[in-house]
């Protein structure tokens, strides 16, 4: 089949400021898109000009990119506005047999299920109203436009949360959700772990950074000494962290990476024996999946929408954590077999196929 996968924004914004990056062939989206190739389906990609990488890349499919309108009312870092994208998908939407959009609230979302809303697919995050202007566009779309204009488009969310969300404002709704799949040829597995624990994050306020140093700087105190922290990430706190970790005489067991590629990630990763979150707010993250696939359990509050996963599957802990609980994943090898067991249910070729089996099984229905 010929898809179009509708995903202007690639990567998440922090304060609303893009990121300059060399490449996009690193994001969930591009790598999701492959998964529908390997699946033998045509693919192109449309994507906001905003986050065009530095450098010229060669694609393993069509990947277009195109201008943002209005931008100073409608910000590309949060729900980009294009003409050209919506004149595109009305002259070429008879050429594709589905349309793909992330999310309900977004003018792609808007334009295919005015254009086309028989053969578009809305893939759902969100699991609550959008904060800004405290909710009131989030509450507007939600319960006015969504319902009138995207009500005829197949949804299908993207985590258990998510599904409870969409389902009070739009009823043709899937009840089986399809998570963020991951690159198995990218992120290798090893059941044999190292003694140390690894955050994958933004250095950024919300991801609450300092809160997992402190309990794991118990956890030296109280269980052993000799394990190492792993900070993979780079952002503003970065300074302040180092500071943190200097003042509490931790500069031999915890260390502040900054960015890594998917092969060192997939590295760090596999031999940690566990991933470690203590976030304020987030919706999917493409960590957990990362990690569960590299056979690394998850040490995590319940903030993120796809923390459910972990539970329903026993692949680690999802409460307001303490040191204790990083004991229990240390010397519990059980989460580390149930990571390994469930990893390929969360490669993109099989959630893909996942995605295309539920959209044909609805179509069936009508």
């Amino acid at each position: 089949m010929k898809i179009l996968v509708l995903n202007p924004i690639m990567y998440t914004p922090h304060r609303n400021i893009i990121p300059k990056v060399r490449s996009i062939k690193d994001t969930m989206m591009y790598n999701m898109c492959l998964g529908f190739k390997q699946n033998n389906h045509h693919i192109t990609l449309a994507v906001a000009e905003e986050y065009k990488p530095t450098e010229i890349e060669k694609y393993d499919f069509e990947v277009l990119f195109f201008k943002s309108n209005f931008t100073s009312l409608f910000l590309p870092s949060v729900i980009p506005f294009s003409i050209d994208l919506f004149f595109y998908l009305k002259k070429k939407q008879s050429t594709f047999d589905i349309i793909i959009s992330s999310e309900v609230f977004s003018f792609q979302s808007l334009f295919a299920s005015l254009l086309c809303p028989t053969k578009t697919i809305i893939w759902h995050e969100m699991a609550i109203h959008q904060r800004k202007m405290k909710k009131l566009p989030s509450k507007i779309w939600y319960n006015i436009i969504a319902p009138l204009f995207e009500r005829k488009s197949y949804v299908i969310p993207r985590s258990k949360p998510a599904y409870k969300f969409i389902h009070k404002y739009l009823k043709n709704v899937s009840s089986t959700p399809i998570e963020h799949g991951i690159n198995l040829e990218q992120f290798k597995f090893q059941e044999e772990k190292k003694k140390q624990f690894i955050v994958v994050s933004q250095l950024i306020p919300r991801k609450n950074i300092e809160s997992i140093i402190k309990k794991f700087n118990l956890f030296l105190k109280k269980y052993d000494s000799s394990y190492k922290l792993l900070i993979v990430g780079k952002g503003e706190l970065h300074d302040k962290l180092a500071q943190m970790i200097k003042e509490l005489h931790l500069e031999n067991n915890i260390f502040l990476l900054g960015f890594k590629n998917h092969t060192e990630l997939n590295l760090l990763l596999a031999e940690s024996k566990g991933l470690l979150i203590d976030t304020f707010q987030d919706n999917n993250m493409v960590s957990i999946p990362e990690s569960i696939v590299c056979g690394t359990p998850i040490i995590t509050n319940s903030i993120p929408t796809n923390s459910y996963f972990i539970q329903d599957h026993k692949l680690g802990i999802v409460k307001e954590w303490d040191e204790n609980d990083l004991q229990e994943v240390a010397t519990n090898n059980l989460y580390v077999k149930n990571c390994i067991y469930i990893r390929e249910t969360l490669s993109n070729h099989y959630l893909c196929n996942k995605m295309i089996n539920i959209w044909n099984n609805h179509i069936n229905k009508k």
